[in-house]
């Protein structure tokens, strides 16, 4: 089955006055109609980069792309504003991370929401109003009547993000791309947001990508994981395969770093010691060397591949991977 999404050594640069920032280096991964894959890593990643790069939305004056993106198996890297202006919002759509700044402040919210419903479905006023009250009482808002007629700086850090999930999925797409999208919101507030994102997947049917620098809210809702670090990707594997048997060192460092139910209150997190390489002149070997335990001189001197793990499906990027575990590490 051809994938909904298909990316191949995909590399993304940016031109600065000190010289090239190699953002994104030689990522390939697919993406089947329905699945959801998740993407983490700490900030800096590479992960909106790579996001953004799928959906063309990456500035062509200093970004420098190459490779392959093809989606349901048509290129798309690289392609014309006409074409890609036909794939957002109908084809493809993105969850921004934060809504304060996507959404615009001097824009009533019902406004943003038609106008997206009439450039692409070709809907009268009156008929994208009545879709747009239609989405924000699908999307659990309260008064919908009056939220419609609201600005953004009048509603709170959920409503807005509930908002921008509106104007994403207001035209049915196939693939929703969320990129931090419970970023800056409390612990209640994300759940109601994650819980919305996959009832909606299942009832549409929609492919996701869920950009996220914490894997414990990846753990339940995805199918597969690809961990990023210094725009390289150092482990891919399905979600549960990746927890019963990580084998890079780096995500053995994520996981360490969630709060656990089981620990005491007030237990001090684990944080990953050191500072994410500098992507202007990056390591000579395995990028995460520097601040990884378990570092070799090998390690230091040769960038390891990704190779091939036990189980199908898995790929990590380590000289010495940890061993096989006997319980899952549960986030």
């Amino acid at each position: 089955m051809t994938p909904l999404l298909q990316v191949e050594d995909l590399h993304v640069s940016f031109a600065t006055p000190r010289g090239a920032v190699r953002a994104v280096q030689g990522v390939s991964l697919s993406l089947q109609q329905g699945k959801t894959l998740g993407i983490v890593g700490e900030s800096g990643s590479g992960k909106t980069v790579l996001s953004r790069a799928i959906m063309g939305l990456l500035p062509s004056q200093s970004a420098t792309q190459t490779g392959s993106v093809r989606f349901e198996g048509a290129e798309i890297l690289n392609a014309p504003d006409r074409t890609l202006r036909q794939l957002w919002g109908t084809q493809i759509s993105m969850v921004f991370q934060d809504p304060m700044t996507s959404l615009n402040p001097v824009l009533r919210i019902g406004r943003q929401i038609t106008e997206t419903l009439r450039l692409h479905l070709g809907l009268d006023r009156g008929e994208a109003k009545e879709t747009a009250l239609s989405l924000l009482m699908q999307m659990g808002i309260p008064s919908p009547v009056e939220r419609y007629d609201a600005y953004p700086w009048q509603l709170s850090g959920g409503m807005r993000q509930r908002v921008m999930i509106a104007i994403a999925l207001a035209c049915a797409p196939r693939l929703l791309m969320a990129d931090e999208p419970t970023t800056g919101l409390d612990v209640t507030v994300q759940a109601q947001i994650l819980d919305l994102l996959s009832s909606l997947q299942h009832e549409r049917q929609m492919a996701m990508i869920l950009v996220t620098h914490d894997l414990g809210v990846v753990a339940t809702r995805t199918d597969e994981i690809l961990v990023m670090y210094a725009g390289h990707v150092v482990e891919r594997a399905p979600t549960a395969t990746l927890f019963s048997q990580m084998s890079m060192p780096y995500t053995e460092a994520l996981v360490k770093s969630i709060p656990r139910l089981d620990q005491p209150s007030h237990t001090r997190l684990l944080a990953i010691e050191g500072r994410p390489p500098d992507l202007l002149t990056p390591p000579t070997g395995c990028p995460f060397a520097p601040r990884c335990p378990y570092a070799q001189g090998k390690c230091h001197e040769e960038k390891p591949p990704l190779v091939a793990g036990s189980l199908p499906g898995h790929s990590y990027a380590c000289w010495f991977p940890l061993p096989v575990r006997q319980k899952p590490a549960k986030p």
